[in-house]
């Protein structure tokens, strides 16, 4: 019978290195992607992480670190990392069927079946590939469950010898690898575990695989007993290639600046809108339901608080973005309140369900027996073709005073035809 074996793929400073893909003069240099707002640094490049700056760090505190060490701050530039993530994914899939995307930027694969192979040489090779293929570097971790996959992920990041790759199965001192990991980094054991196990004096991932499976179980669940068999080599947790539909979409921003308008802040829930209808088309979805909120900056003191929600419904389940256009128009306008200065506006999209499942209707034409749901697939064709935002709604298609802060921001490298990069040969 042939036994589980994974690989874990994990991108290096992913956010880093999707820029560092079109802007070669970065690397080696400290690197830092700022948040929403070009507020705090949320992804740090390894040079960056050497001078001690904390992730979190609010950018504006390391004013004068910037210039002493040539560190480059960036606005995140999420568009770029969307599209060089699903590059990786697709390079991935070519070396197995079975790939579960546990997020932006790593993977779990199957190699059972592969054990013919020398795998340490094959992941080595995967490794090449999404490098040749993508630009990304990459650590890979192998092991006989996905908890050890991710530990020798980690030591793959942690230990330049092993090239980016280290198999964990049958490896003569995996007992000190486990030691060397604290017990609140095993995947899976969260502060409030990690702290009971330490109280209780299993302080790292060998300690954990040791205990006793009542004590585990009574302690930590069914779950956290799976987490100890699993650092013991025996798989417990499948991978998930399907991925569960969403229970709500929700689209919101912080402005970049204080809102006081109606107008501004139809615009932004517009634009919020349109994105969240088109995340529920991408999954075939429908929905009956779309909250919009608004609200004040509570940290300005000074400043008169304000926020509220409204809630509406269409009379049938659809995915026509004018149908939620008109209802976001309307609930805002009930909300809003002239004399604020207005931080965010958001949409939450829920009450959705499968196109397969949504009712029909005997006297009105829905969204999928008309010809609403013909008009969205081909607006949606034009701009995966063309670009997002080839096609819009006019009533987003104005200044955007309310955008967010991006001063910081690089092109559309992958995305936008207007900001490929230019090679001179």
């Amino acid at each position: 019978m042939k036994r589980d074996i994974y690989a874990l793929v994990d991108c290096n400073n992913f956010y880093a290195s999707c820029e560092r893909v079109f802007q070669p003069d970065l690397e080696n240099k400290p690197v830092g992607i700022l948040s929403n707002n070009d507020g705090c640094i949320v992804a740090l490049s390894n040079e960056l992480k050497k001078l001690n700056i904390p992730r979190g760090t609010p950018a504006f505190k390391i004013n004068h670190l910037i210039k002493k060490h040539d560190i480059k701050i960036l606005s995140s530039n999420y568009a770029l990392y969307g599209d060089m993530s699903a590059r990786v994914m697709k390079t991935l899939s070519q070396f197995t069927p079975d790939l579960e995307i546990y997020s932006i930027d790593e993977a779990f694969l199957s190699l059972k079946g592969f054990e013919y192979l020398d795998l340490t040489e094959y992941g080595k090779k995967i490794r090449k590939t999404v490098l040749q293929w993508t630009g990304i570097p990459t650590s890979i971790g192998i092991g006989p469950s996905k908890t050890l996959a991710k530990i020798a992920a980690r030591v793959a990041k942690k230990y330049k010898n092993y090239g980016g790759v280290f198999n964990i199965i049958k490896h003569p001192k995996m007992e000190n690898i486990l030691k060397s990991v604290e017990v609140g980094k095993v995947w899976g054991v969260g502060p409030r575990y990690a702290k009971m196990l330490k109280k209780n004096g299993i302080n790292n991932a060998y300690e954990l695989s040791q205990a006793p499976d009542k004590w585990v179980q009574k302690r930590m669940t069914i779950v956290g007993l799976k987490t100890a068999k699993e650092l013991r080599g025996i798989s417990c947790i499948d991978l998930e290639m399907d991925i569960d539909p969403k229970k709500e979409i929700v689209s919101s921003r912080s402005f970049g600046s204080p809102v006081t308008e109606l107008s501004d802040l139809q615009e932004a829930a517009a634009s919020y809108c349109i994105r969240a209808v088109e995340k529920l088309r991408e999954e075939n979805q429908v929905a009956s339901q779309i909250m919009v909120y608004l609200t004040t900056n509570r940290f300005r003191q000074n400043d008169p608080q304000y926020a509220n929600y409204a809630i509406a419904y269409l009379p049938l389940p659809s995915a026509y973005t004018p149908d939620f256009l008109h209802a976001v128009k309307r609930v805002l306008k009930s909300i809003y309140r002239e004399g604020y200065k207005y931080k965010k506006v958001g949409v939450m999209i829920s009450d959705i369900m499968h196109q397969s499942k949504a009712p029909l209707d005997f006297f009105e034409p829905t969204y999928l027996d008309d010809r609403r749901k013909i008009i969205m697939d081909c607006f949606d064709m034009i701009n995966k073709k063309w670009g997002s935002n080839t096609l819009t709604y006019i009533n987003t298609n104005t200044d955007k005073k309310w955008k967010m802060k991006r001063e910081k921001l690089s092109p559309g490298f992958t995305t936008n035809w207007n900001e490929l990069p230019i090679v001179k040969a």
